[in-house]
């Protein structure tokens, strides 16, 4: 566990959506070895969910499972209630639940996809985080951290194009609140580029996953864990004059 540290989170809670598998499986293992209590979320990834709980108190960390669908307005806020009834508190929101759920043009998207996708990676983490804001007001320690996509940037080639709109909401959603909820919250977002995770196994080719690392500087696929660390420095008080920032965790590939 981390002591004396600037990411030192013990004696905080931490609430990571879309916790059971990939980036948001690493981040709650990253801020529950900071200290944090966490709860995990999954919609489906049981198993994934409890593997990453087991490996996190293995580590002697503590946390608790919270399984809903943050589509649906009621069972969004019941995770962020049923965490606070068991932990007392909230210090710490990661919206990271997303997905482009399947890859379709914009000319040929149905208008019950775009609705579908914008509900999974928009309306999910408003809902969420609507419901967090008065424990993370009354925290003392108040931090959101939105997961964004470096397809807000390229404008989601390949099919990619409803998930970049949503996940561009979702940057801009970062910006008001980070004005609407200051001095309390602090509110930042990080848009990971190509990261090794089942996102890309499910949609990317291994020969499109060698073009991306041939366009990026530092000559690699980012890991999971790479994006857990930015994480953690912006949930801690290591980032505490930190709000409204967007972080890019993407080897170069987009240089602003």
């Amino acid at each position: 566990m981390v002591a004396n540290s600037l990411n030192d989170l013990t004696n905080r809670v931490a609430l990571v959506t879309g916790a059971g598998v990939g980036i948001g499986r690493a981040v709650a293992l990253a801020l529950g070895t900071a200290g944090a209590f966490v709860g995990i979320h999954y919609q489906t990834s049981e198993a994934g969910a409890a593997e990453a709980l087991a490996e996190l108190q293995q580590r002697g960390g503590t946390g608790m499972f919270l399984q809903a669908d943050l589509t649906v307005e009621q069972e969004a806020k019941n995770v962020v209630d049923r965490l606070v009834a068991q932990a007392g508190r909230l210090d710490v929101l990661v919206n990271n639940a997303g997905s482009p759920v399947r890859m379709i043009r914009i000319e040929d998207c149905p208008s019950e996809h775009w609705r579908h996708v914008f509900d999974v990676n928009v309306h999910s983490a408003f809902y969420v985080t609507q419901q967090a804001i008065p424990h993370l007001r009354a925290s003392g320690h108040g931090s959101i951290i939105n997961n964004l996509t470096l397809s807000v940037q390229t404008g989601g080639a390949g099919g990619a194009g409803p998930y970049a709109a949503a996940k561009g909401a979702l940057q801009v959603m970062t910006r008001t609140l980070a004005r609407e909820l200051a001095p309390q919250v602090r509110v930042n977002a990080n848009m990971p580029g190509v990261i090794q995770t089942r996102h890309h196994e499910t949609f990317s080719t291994p020969q499109r996953m060698d073009e991306y690392r041939k366009q990026t500087p530092l000559d690699r696929i980012g890991a999971a864990e790479e994006v857990a660390q930015a994480v953690l420095f912006l949930a801690g008080d290591a980032a505490s004059f930190i709000t409204g920032a967007l972080l890019d965790i993407n080897g170069g590939r987009f240089l602003r």
